[in-house]
């Protein structure tokens, strides 16, 4: 790791004063279930970034705090202001610049202090964010301290008398070093991968990770650049996948992988540019870690496919099934012991990274199963798909606990719970309702034994929100 000392004297950063902080400020807006994210500058400015900073300073108690950002046109200066608000309370800084939110992790995990990613992921790029973890990438969610942190960020704390010092860290040969050693790089063949990263922070570690394993990489949008000229940063619409399909019908490619905004999520497409939900990757690597390590335990959140834990159990493991979220994922994966973890949504967690999710490492794990397996990921799947799936449906509703409510009673006679929103389990089929963390919206997730199954489920669903409204 390259390290640069800045000093901040007095009450300068990098040049600017410290503007004075107003008495309080409310953030209920922008702190939802396991991050904050807003509008900038609506929602998310400056002062409430340099707020947040200091509050979580106070709250972390440690001598030195990693901060990263990706590209968005305003993290860099969200990230002068939080960390602003970090020095403030005497705290160090290790500026780690403009990365990916696992190299946050592997930054938090590897120099055993706390780390803070300024990132709205896959949101619009008129939308930040701010994600927070513990020294040792442990996570900061609404039970883990985020609640506590909102509050003093409301009423920050008062400045020390000593401002903390900035060091800027290059991490990324050390997290290079870090992924690969958790799979082979020489039992990769020279698998043929294009890689989309819809002009978001893979850019800054994808080429390095594939100057180190025989995969041969064709890259697309991986110059990062926060006006998002090409494609929204979200790969779960398929409108943003046109372009690395057409690019791999071209190339003729083994693999196809789509990154989200910072990068920490990961979506994969077959040699026939079909994509694989989150479930079948989860329940694949899932697979390569059983044979590995027998009778471990493998975590999956409630909208992933029955398939996984069947296939978790077939294979000699535990499944542990947990509430959608990284920061709820992670304690789980903490308090069982879990080697991994998997979301429908396309996050993949490890033990081997600090138990935080990870794209690019995904990627590797996968692209060793396909070299050892000798098949095409086409025919890989068809192991572990056995259930036809909805994906993600949204709707639009101006009271979602009446909506969720009518769909409960609707469907009373059938098994249900409340992890997570609302899951109806009829056997053969489920369904789960719940309201987004971080958008206006309820997200239903079917599934049945086959597409008509999920097509009427679905359309069930949608009518009866539909009379609700």
């Amino acid at each position: 790791m390259a390290c640069e000392s800045i000093g901040l004297p007095g009450k300068e950063h990098r040049g600017r004063a410290t503007p004075p902080i107003i008495d309080r400020m409310d953030l209920d807006g922008i702190f939802k279930a396991y991050d904050v994210r807003g509008l900038v500058p609506d929602q998310l400015d400056e002062e409430a970034a340099r707020r947040i900073g200091a509050a979580f300073a106070a709250f972390m108690g440690a001598p030195r705090i990693a901060v990263g950002r990706d590209c968005r046109l305003s993290s860099p200066e969200l990230a002068v202001a939080l960390i602003d608000g970090i020095t403030s309370q005497g705290v160090d800084v290790d500026d780690l610049g403009m990365i990916t939110t696992d190299m946050v992790y592997y930054a938090a995990g590897a120099l055993d202090e706390p780390g803070v990613m300024i990132t709205a992921s896959h949101n619009p790029k008129g939308y930040n964010g701010i994600k927070m973890c513990r020294a040792g990438a442990a996570p900061v969610g609404a039970e883990s301290g985020l609640i506590e942190i909102k509050a003093l960020a409301e009423s920050p704390p008062v400045g020390k008398a000593e401002r903390g010092r900035v060091d800027v860290v290059d991490v990324l040969s050390g997290y290079v070093d870090h992924v690969i050693s958790v799979v082979d790089p020489t039992a990769i063949a020279p698998l043929r991968v294009v890689a989309d990263g819809g002009n978001g922070v893979a850019g800054v570690a994808v080429p390095q990770v594939f100057a180190r394993v025989p995969a041969e990489l064709t890259g697309l949008y991986l110059e990062p650049d926060g006006t998002f000229p090409n494609h929204h940063p979200d790969p779960l619409r398929p409108e943003n996948l046109r372009d690395l399909e057409a690019l791999m019908r071209t190339e003729g490619s083994d693999l196809g992988v789509a990154f989200d905004g910072d990068a920490d999520r990961a979506f994969f497409i077959d040699d026939r540019l079909q994509p694989l939900p989150g479930s079948t990757v989860t329940a694949i690597v899932a697979s390569w870690f059983l044979a590995r390590h027998p009778g471990s335990i493998i975590v999956h959140n409630l909208i992933c496919s029955k398939a996984v834990p069947e296939m978790v159990l077939a294979a000699g493991g535990t499944p542990v099934r947990t509430r959608v979220g990284h920061s709820f994922i992670k304690e789980v994966m903490k308090d069982t012991g879990a080697i991994f973890g998997g979301e429908h949504s396309g996050h993949y967690y490890f033990r081997d990274n600090y138990r935080a999710d990870s794209g690019i490492l995904t990627m590797l794990v996968l692209l060793q199963v396909l070299s050892e397996s000798g098949q095409s990921l086409s025919e890989l799947r068809t192991g572990y798909e056995p259930y036809a799936q909805s994906g993600e449906i949204n709707f639009e509703v101006a009271d979602k606990e009446a909506a969720m409510d009518a769909v409960s009673a609707a469907f009373s006679e059938a098994e249900q719970d409340q992890l997570d929103g609302l899951t109806v389990d009829f056997g053969p089929s489920w369904l789960n309702l719940r309201p987004s963390n971080t958008e206006p919206v309820l997200r239903l997730n079917v599934e049945a034994p086959d597409s008509t199954g999920v097509d009427a489920l679905v359309a069930s669903v949608a009518e009866i929100i539909k009379e609700d409204s």
